[in-house]
């Protein structure tokens, strides 16, 4: 009987962690929408939520291992994937809105369970600026968004063959338009400066404040959007079924769930060859 890859289970530890890296992290997006009229926040506060955000990764990862839930064969798929993704990335980013890694963020959120997307898509994001140079203010944002990329795949329904497909291109497409919404507002109320139509205005009110931001992303990004959903879908689409399979049997293989068993008669057998 073939075995079945599993997704690796969240455990009430790493969903606490989870819980708490989302809500610092739709503070750190929407603070523009819910800080009083007249309250400003600079800029210079992003590597602040990039400090905030790196424990709480960690303490991800570590409620995993602790409770049983990661151990070292799956940091190692971590490790594997995170390099692939920090390697396509420079292949079509910035061209067009082409985004050739979040495909394979969405893929190994889908087969390795939601704890496992959510830290891939931000040391995906984060070996990518490494890579390329692009570490900067907008990098926590970036790999946030992203690791809630894994994250939403991982939750998704249970289905196999083309039902699964047509999920995860739907939420691709989703997925990919929203990262880029929520990415503009992470630099939105400093773009424009004050007295434009697009620009934030912290006297106006939270409806106001939303239609300004509407047309600043249609005007600004939208094509991008676009562009990377259409991609994000397309390598889903084409490669996705090859990808789901490699990474299944990887995880099959890998018996990340399987206890470590010892069997005393081999241990019996051994110790006298060992003398």
């Amino acid at each position: 009987m073939t075995a079945v890859a599993r997704p690796l289970r969240l455990r009430p530890k790493a969903v606490l962690a989870l819980l708490l890296a989302s809500l610092g992290g739709l503070f750190a997006f929407l603070w523009p929408l819910i800080v009083q009229p007249g309250a400003r926040l600079e800029s210079t506060s992003a590597p602040l939520v990039f400090a905030l955000l790196l424990p709480v990764l960690l303490a991800v990862v570590l409620a995993e291992m602790s409770e049983g839930g990661m151990d070292t064969k799956a940091l190692a798929m971590l490790g594997v994937l995170s390099a692939i993704g920090a390697a396509l990335r420079p292949l079509g980013a910035g061209t067009g809105g082409v985004e050739t890694v979040f495909f394979m963020l969405v893929l190994g959120g889908r087969v390795f369970g939601p704890g496992f997307g959510f830290v891939l898509g931000a040391t995906t994001l984060f070996a990518s600026a490494l890579l390329t140079g692009g570490v900067g203010p907008w990098l926590p944002f970036q790999m946030l968004g992203a690791a809630w990329v894994g994250l939403g795949a991982g939750l998704l329904p249970r289905a196999r063959g083309r039902v699964e497909l047509a999920f995860l291109a739907a939420y691709s497409a989703v997925s990919s338009i929203l990262y880029g919404v929520l990415l503009n507002l992470s630099f939105w109320p400093f773009a424009l400066g004050d007295g434009t139509e697009l620009s934030f205005d912290a006297a106006q009110s939270v409806l106001d404040n939303l239609h300004a931001f509407a047309l600043f992303t249609a005007a600004t990004s939208l094509g991008w959007d676009v562009g990377r959903a259409i991609t994000t879908v397309a390598l889903v689409l084409l490669a996705g079924p090859a990808v789901l399979a490699a990474l299944r049997r990887a995880a099959r293989r890998a018996a990340f769930d399987a206890p470590v068993e010892f069997d005393p008669g081999t241990v019996a057998v051994a110790a006298p060859m060992m003398r």
